[in-house]
């Protein structure tokens, strides 16, 4: 995959950089400590009057902060600018098939698609926040056309994803989850292009999805991406 996509005009981000913990401001930080713990199956590393830390269920690699301001507003459904989802990535599709019996276990239906590369899950959490929950689908499998990695919006088999599963319970994240993406609501794509692209050092990897541009490093489909206001880009 190392003729996929283009890398940026001067300083190129190295192979193994990645997405580290998330951040997010909450108004409520019991509501949400009890979604992310019950619904996707984190659990509390470290927990303040204001604060709380959050891994995996079975790893102790820190994923997402939360951190509590009182009186701020519920996201709306389509934010003009700023996160519009961050994505949880599981280490193989058994996870997400038993996630997503988990999810109809306890009465919530998830969005879903696959891209080609990936089979996700989409969530909102308490303050309307976008949460994606996926799994990669293995890297050789992956192609490409015009030199950009081909990805879609297509239909979840969800037969075929819950026989993945084993028969296994969901048991909470698994060791190995962590963050996969962030992707932003941005109100120009070329200026967009110009930060990360151009100075962070990001290759651009696919840029047919009408409204959107995806970049990474180190020949992933996309660590971010910048996403019209206007556009749903589910990926």
């Amino acid at each position: 995959m190392n003729d996929i996509g283009v890398p940026p005009p001067g300083y190129r981000l190295p192979q193994s950089a990645h997405i580290g913990r998330v951040r997010l401001q909450i108004g409520d930080l019991d509501q949400s400590v009890a979604y992310y713990e019950t619904v996707l199956g984190f659990r509390s590393l470290h927990r303040s009057e204001g604060s709380a830390t959050l891994a995996a269920a079975n790893d102790n690699t820190a994923l997402i902060e939360l951190c509590q301001r009182h009186g701020v507003a519920r996201m709306p459904r389509r934010g003009l600018l700023g996160l519009y989802h961050f994505a949880v990535l599981l280490p193989n599709r058994a996870s997400l098939g038993q996630f997503l019996l988990h999810l109809s276990a306890i009465g919530i239906q998830p969005g879903m698609a696959d891209h080609l590369v990936s089979e996700a899950l989409y969530l909102t959490d308490p303050d309307g926040l976008g949460v994606e929950v996926y799994a990669d689908r293995p890297r050789e499998s992956w192609t490409s056309a015009g030199g950009q990695l081909e990805m879609a919006t297509k239909p979840l088999d969800t037969e075929s994803l819950v026989e993945s599963a084993g028969g296994e319970r969901w048991t909470g994240a698994p060791a190995g989850t962590r963050i996969g993406h962030v992707h932003f609501h941005v109100g120009d794509l070329k200026e967009a292009a110009a930060f990360y692209h151009a100075a962070m050092g990001l290759d651009k990897t696919v840029w047919g999805y009408p409204g959107a541009l995806f970049m990474a490093a180190g020949g992933y489909h996309h660590q971010t991406s910048g996403v019209s206001p206007t556009v749903r880009a589910d990926a």
